[in-house]
């Protein structure tokens, strides 16, 4: 069974002697490699240039025996696809170049054309599928409507989210006519990933922690559940949602194949919490990665054991790698999940 077919087999829930791995934002960010080419050509073109974003995809698979790639991109493609550009503020963070804040506003931004705009998305895909054959997955990925909308209402990063929540609670029509655009974007451009030869699609609800448990599903996750059944049948969907766990019912609800954990609760306890009907994805603490390789071996190790003979695991960070990831903490992991 090659890389490949482990990936696929744990989404389906398949017994494995070891679950397959990969880590969210593998691409780049730690490496020397990729560190250099965005000192050369800066974030947002090599997002918009398939060569150049395939080649990022492909730095982290050349030097661990990871089992799937995930695609280089950025979940704003989409707001800026929308008709809402983006850029990065020079003190960090995300800013838009303008907040969604009415009616006209919503009302401008458009879901239609998204394959043209988004064209070199399925170039980068391409170019990485030729490259990494039938040996390795690849992975392609958006953004939850409801995560898309904070930065959008928001008008970027957001330390109190008041403005989304505003018009949640106060505009719930209108809050709903942004999420179907949102939707309806997703959904175009996931078929397009899937047409390109991605193997799966995760679904990153990175702001789903901010929400209360009487208004998850119907600010968020109703809208992730009507993106995978747009997907159902053709490639795997994982559901990350994070600072969510607490909420089991209700991502299952989204009838994801995968659904993503944070480092917070035990995987073996939120599998069991669903009966084991769905595989789960997790859950090292990032920053561990920040520490020392016999750190890592360890709590590796504890999650592997606590798992069990379990059956649907895909390991994987708890949330995205950190710039100051260590090489040897990588190669440590990618050994302990291989049973090395």
């Amino acid at each position: 069974m090659n890389s490949r077919e482990r990936f696929l087999a744990a989404c389906r829930q398949e017994k494995l002697d070891y679950p397959p791995i990969w880590v969210m934002r593998q691409a780049g960010r730690y490496l020397p490699e990729y560190l250099e080419l965005k000192a050369k050509h800066g974030f947002l073109k090599m997002v918009q240039t398939p060569n150049l974003a395939s080649e990022v995809t492909l730095q982290p698979i050349r030097r661990f025996d990871l089992d799937a790639a995930i695609l280089f991109c950025d979940i704003l493609v989409i707001p800026e696809a929308m008709g809402q550009p983006y850029n990065f503020r020079d003190i960090g963070g995300i800013a838009m170049d303008f907040a969604v804040s009415s009616r006209k506003d919503i009302e401008k931004l458009s879901p239609d054309a998204i394959e043209d705009k988004l064209h070199y998305v399925a170039g980068a895909i391409e170019a990485t599928r030729e490259k990494l054959g039938e040996e390795k997955a690849l992975i392609g990925f958006g953004g939850s409507p409801w995560t898309l909308a904070t930065y959008m209402v928001e008008g970027g990063s957001s330390k109190n989210f008041a403005r989304i929540k505003t018009l949640f609670y106060q505009e719930p029509e209108l809050f709903s006519l942004l999420l179907q655009k949102i939707t309806q974007a997703l959904e175009k451009y996931f078929q397009m990933q899937i047409q390109a030869g991605v193997d799966a699609l995760q679904i990153f609800d990175s702001w789903a922690g901010i929400l209360s448990d009487h208004t998850y599903w119907d600010a968020s996750a109703k809208y992730m559940a009507q993106l995978v059944e747009s997907i159902q049948g053709q490639v795997p969907v994982i559901v990350y949602a994070k600072g969510a766990h607490h909420w089991s019912q209700t991502l299952a609800r989204t009838k994801a194949d995968v659904l993503g954990l944070d480092w917070s609760i035990p995987l073996s306890r939120f599998h069991d919490m669903l009966g084991g009907k769905f595989a789960v994805q997790g859950n090292l603490d990032p920053v561990l990665m920040s520490t020392s390789p016999e750190i890592v071996r360890k709590e590796a190790r504890r999650i592997l054991d606590d798992f069990g003979s379990r059956q649907g695991h895909i390991f994987n960070l708890g949330h995205g790698i950190l710039p100051d990831a260590k090489v040897a903490c990588m190669e440590a992991l990618v050994e302990t999940v291989r049973g090395k």
